[in-house]
């Protein structure tokens, strides 16, 4: 059986890939889950799975932690050093790396190391260092498998494509749920009514994410680095109904697409089980009952935040680790009142010309560019 890590298990990816490895018994093992402060539900997992060991982040919580697990043949560790150390244990074969924002960089760049499949649902891994990450993923011959719904259906499209050149790869949008509101309309959006996705149950930062199409512009600078395709070669397409979750356009003009019921366990599973297909019970496209699939153009006028990804990865460099680091600190912001759904845009923008740009940076280097450019985001909320 394969042996899992999951970096960020308390999250929603997290939770979702337990509910498919539940339903694999005999496919998949939990051998360590990890969380940042959601104590509670991890020690839940833990007596649920009893994995080989569990992490918290936050070493505040670690006696809880010890204390409920004790008696049980779980190994209990803490702080951010144990995230990095757990996931290069022998016996792991996949790492989940579904940590939320920065905090996933390290963790995942030591699984590379540790020579272990990476099943990558951290997207800001790639927008941060996407260059030092797949440099490393090719040194240490690590596969990284997408599982991001939108990386996954390309990943799907090109199996078998080889040897064809891609003329575009299509990433779909839901457009979130202010899709059709005016720009006076959104300065006034609140935190609950952006946390109310249309189509899918995300967590809150990756909701706000998507509600300002930040979320798809990191999605451009991943799916660079993933496929090795150039920026102006990914075209983002506006699809409300979330049923394609991508595409990928070819020398001949052919457009394969990857479509299916928006649920995160299917990519999940794919992840987990290439290049095989597990049955699953997850739900089907009905396409009697579809109706009508809608495609519009994004609008980098009311969500900017799609324009200056675009901008970050065309300076290239340590910028979309810039664009980043600001982003985390607007939306942290935000979901505490502190700053309105269009500011951000602004706050991000005045940060990518504020922080000092670097063309080549080190881990230790984008570390250091990560921690000012946070203090100076953090600075332009008044």
């Amino acid at each position: 059986m394969k042996q899992i890590a999951i970096l960020g298990s308390t999250g929603s990816i997290g939770r979702q890939a337990l509910d498919v490895i539940a339903s694999h018994p005999d496919e998949y093992e939990v051998y360590a889950l990890t969380a940042n402060n959601s104590v509670d539900l991890l020690i839940e997992q833990a007596l649920k799975f009893k994995p080989e060991a569990v992490v918290i982040a936050n070493e505040a919580h670690y006696t809880k932690l010890h204390d409920a697990l004790a008696g049980h043949p779980v190994k209990v560790y803490a702080g951010t050093d144990a995230l990095s150390q757990v996931v290069q244990a022998d016996p792991i074969d996949i790492v989940l790396a579904s940590m939320v924002g920065f905090a996933g960089l390290c963790p995942t760049i030591e699984a590379i190391k540790a020579g272990k499949v990476i099943a990558l649902a951290n997207k800001e891994t790639m927008v941060v260092a996407g260059e030092l990450v797949t440099s490393l993923a090719m040194q240490y011959k690590t596969p990284i498998l997408p599982v991001d719904s939108e990386h996954s259906a390309i990943f799907q499209c090109l199996s078998g494509e080889t040897m064809n050149p891609v003329e575009k790869i299509l990433l779909t949008a839901s457009g979130g749920p202010f899709r059709i509101l005016g720009k006076e309309q959104l300065r006034t959006v609140t935190k609950a009514q952006a946390l109310k996705h249309p189509n899918w149950d995300m967590g809150a930062k990756i909701t706000i994410d998507s509600a300002s199409m930040m979320n798809k512009g990191f999605e451009v600078i991943e799916a660079k680095w993933l496929f090795g395709v150039p920026y102006s070669k990914i075209q983002v397409v506006v699809h409300p109904q979330s049923v394609i979750h991508s595409m990928v356009q070819f020398a001949d003009g052919a457009v394969k697409a990857q479509l299916g019921a928006p649920d995160m366990r299917l990519p999940i599973q794919y992840a987990f089980s290439y290049p095989r297909r597990l049955q699953a019970d997850f739900p089907r496209v009905d396409f009697t009952k579809l109706g009508t699939l809608t495609f519009e153009e994004p609008d980098t006028e009311r969500f900017r935040n799609l324009a200056l990804a675009y901008q970050a990865i065309e300076r290239g460099g340590d910028m979309p680790c810039i664009l980043n680091a600001a982003n985390e600190v607007c939306v942290a912001a935000f979901l505490h009142d502190r700053i309105g759904f269009l500011e951000m845009s602004d706050v991000i923008a005045e940060t990518m010309e504020r922080v000092p740009f670097r063309r080549k940076s080190t881990l230790e280097e984008y570390i250091e560019t990560d921690a000012e450019a946070r203090r100076v985001a953090a600075s332009l909320i008044k």
